[in-house]
């Protein structure tokens, strides 16, 4: 029965999360915090940058069969996931969209890597909300097998939420 309802619960915060951030997105009049919400892109680029390290650092810690470290690590990475999504939502409730402002091929590129990010990360936060429900558990072998699909997609969504903030941050105001 826990077991149900916490698989339920996933399933709903996969749900609401990216709806959440879509009608967000939507706003257009934006309420106003104060002028340090502008950071927070610069902010989020950390945090994206931290995780996709620590992501790193978890598969070869698991690797060398350090578990607690390892663990330890995930959970980090984990935490800076959460953290994301409140700045990520954060910023979006309180400021505008920015325009990429590159031509040519860059352009398009810019567009596949955003594109690919958007699409994943939505893929990505029930699997990996799931893998670190299991190893939460400790029902080890569904979380090895989700693991083989979540970790490279994460780490994917991490590293290219790099990049495309590296490729827009000129044209922040």
């Amino acid at each position: 029965m826990k077991k149900e309802y916490s698989l339920r619960t996933i399933n709903i915060i996969s749900v609401v999360v990216p709806v959440a951030v879509a009608v967000l997105l939507g706003i257009r009049t934006k309420p106003y915090l104060g002028e340090w919400t502008k950071a927070l892109p610069h902010v989020i680029a950390g945090i994206n940058s931290l995780t996709s390290l620590l992501l790193v650092i978890g598969l070869v810690l698991i690797k060398k069969k350090k578990q607690l470290t390892h663990r330890r690590v995930m959970t980090a990475a984990f935490t800076l996931g959460g953290l994301f999504l409140v700045f990520y939502i954060l910023y979006h409730l309180t400021n505008p969209s920015t325009s990429f402002g590159g031509e040519g091929a860059v352009r398009y590129f810019y567009y596949f890597v955003l594109l690919s990010h958007i699409a994943l990360s939505l893929v990505v936060l029930p699997l990996v909300l799931r893998a670190f429900y299991f190893a939460w558990v400790q029902d080890f072998q569904r979380h090895k097998k989700l693991v083989k699909f979540a970790y490279p997609i994460w780490l994917y969504v991490s590293i290219t939420g790099v990049i495309a903030y590296l490729m827009i941050s000129p044209y922040y105001v």
